[in-house]
């Protein structure tokens, strides 16, 4: 292990995660898309969606923009509902501090 990373916790299984790959399922569904079709409309294999959807596979923010793009869901709402289910998990999500970005 790299002294650099001790002490850093992985975060692929946590209940944040959790919570955002249902908030993904949950898009897909209320656009009415299968996991395929979602697939086809990014370009990509039905096995890409499956895997971040079930946690195997973590999706960056460039990704993530595309995905909402492709449910005709705005990112940021989407975002939003998140943060909104995870209140008190981080200093940086409680109200009255700095999210300037």
């Amino acid at each position: 292990m790299n002294p650099g990373t001790r002490g850093i916790g992985k975060s692929v299984h946590s209940s944040d995660q959790a919570a955002f790959c249902k908030l993904m399922i949950g898009a897909r569904k209320a656009a009415g898309l299968t996991q395929h079709a979602l697939a086809v409309r990014l370009k990509k294999p039905q096995s890409f969606v499956a895997k971040y959807e079930g946690g195997e596979r973590r999706i960056d923010v460039v990704e993530f923009i595309a995905i909402a793009r492709a449910l005709g869901a705005d990112p940021l709402k989407l975002i939003a509902t998140l943060l909104s289910g995870a209140k008190g998990k981080s200093p940086r999500t409680r109200s009255g501090t700095n999210r300037d970005i």
